[in-house]
């Protein structure tokens, strides 16, 4: 498709495509359903559009009241961006966006609206912007809210969330995969204590409105969680939320306790609720989808079904299929979708590297009914096909990161591996 490229201003310029939210307001359009579902699989009276194509390294995404969408972005190569925030808009109602402004930049994790400001989150701090309702970009330079955050080896990715007093919570993902003295050494001993525990692999509380924090101005909230990509606060209650990426290679490395095919399934993605002070264990513990509950760690004496100190950590509310790796959740708060779909959680899944020899996995976004604060009953498969005919990291088509919700209640989907950008409505049809 092609787009304006306009100048507005000193080091801002509109170019390139994505999506814009389209709802009933005055300034959104009624969207167009593609006659395939733009490769997706949905579920009987839902469709999809195919909003955007080639957005590179789209992570997460929000919406504005207006339906303009804001989305963090990394520095790429390919087209030579330095990464930042992307401003979207739709100018003439076909739920396709022709217009797009880049500010700000950095290797972009998470963006959110939060009063008059636009904050953007990345790899090492969060920044954020004053902000004009209805404007593409922002209204004077960005505060930086808290620096240094750390940012070596593995999970990297700084995802945010705000809940009451002003919370500004930060996931800092463990720099290992189960904090051994050599990671995913075959066999290797965990380093009991874990000292990375005192930095990462939990949630950090910081003060959303004090300008220059750094990490040592936070408070830990919660600990013993390997990779939090997708955090959220219920938008009702305030209460906090994520979906955990689990551990890796309990066959690899731990072959006398566990089979290839145990180790494609076990441990599960956990997705948690998360008050101050909960421990969730990791590295000692993880969460056996077979037994149902917690276990001790092979790296601490563990054999696949000891519990030992992992009785006294905190279990998940529900459990998904190991290493579909959890980006993004939302909770429904809409009134387009059917009511059985209110107040539930929409878990979008990047997909799996190893489940071998099992079929590779995840690829979709899930959805999770609630009853309250609860889970109510099981998840099920709300959108499939993303990845296409060859299901692999490097061989699928889209990978979901990021879900959104529209000011009309439809669901919007970001792609980090095609750069296709997905809204998906119901019709009733």
């Amino acid at each position: 498709m092609k787009l304006r490229r306009l100048a507005v201003g000193p080091g801002i310029v509109l170019f390139g495509a994505f999506l814009v939210v389209v709802g009933s307001g005055s300034q959104q359009g009624a969207g167009r359903c593609a006659p395939d579902n733009a490769g997706l699989t949905l579920p009987e009276g839902f469709c999809a559009q195919v909003v955007a194509d080639d957005v590179p390294a789209a992570r997460h995404l929000t919406v504005a009241p207006n339906g303009d969408v804001f989305v963090a972005t990394g520095p790429t190569r390919q087209d030579r961006s330095t990464g930042g925030v992307v401003a979207l808009r739709d100018t003439n109602g076909d739920g396709v966006a022709d217009v797009r402004v880049n500010f700000g930049s950095g290797t972009g994790d998470d963006v959110e609206f939060r009063g008059d400001y636009l904050y953007f989150s990345t790899h090492g701090a969060v920044v954020r912007y004053p902000w004009t309702s209805g404007s593409l970009e922002p209204a004077g330079p960005a505060d930086t809210i808290v620096r240094d955050l750390p940012a070596v080896r593995s999970h990297q990715a700084k995802s945010i969330a705000f809940g009451p007093d002003n919370a500004l919570y930060v996931n800092i993902g463990s720099p290992s995969n189960s904090c051994q003295v050599q990671d995913r050494s075959s066999g290797g001993p965990g380093k009991d204590p874990c000292e990375d525990l005192d930095t990462r692999a939990g949630i950090w509380r910081f003060d959303a409105d004090q300008v220059g924090q750094t990490p040592s101005d936070g408070v830990r909230y919660a600990t013993g969680l390997r990779n939090t990509v997708a955090l959220t606060a219920h938008p009702n209650s305030g209460q906090l939320y994520g979906v955990v990426h689990g551990r890796d290679q309990l066959s690899a490395n731990w072959s006398q306790y566990f089979t290839d095919e145990q180790s494609a399934e076990k441990p599960s993605e956990e997705f948690v609720m998360i008050e101050q002070g909960d421990d969730f264990g990791w590295p000692y513990c993880y969460h056996d989808p077979e037994l149902g509950h917690k276990v001790l760690a092979p790296e601490y004496g563990g054999d696949g079904s000891e519990v030992g100190r992992c009785s006294a950590v905190k279990e998940p509310l529900m459990g998904f299929p190991a290493h579909w790796a959890p980006n993004g959740v939302l909770f429904y708060t809409g009134d387009q979708y059917p009511a059985k779909y209110r107040d539930g959680a929409f878990i979008a899944f990047h997909g799996s590297w190893n489940r071998s020899p099992l079929p590779q996995g995840g690829y979709n976004v899930v959805f999770a009914p609630f009853d309250g604060a609860d889970p109510e009953g099981s998840w099920e498969v709300f959108a499939d096909g993303f990845a296409g005919a060859n299901v692999g990291p490097r061989e699928a088509a889209h990978r979901p990161v990021g879900v959104a919700q529209g000011p009309d209640g439809s669901l919007y989907v970001s792609d980090d591996r095609g750069g296709r950008s997905f809204r998906i409505m119901y019709t009733g049809n």
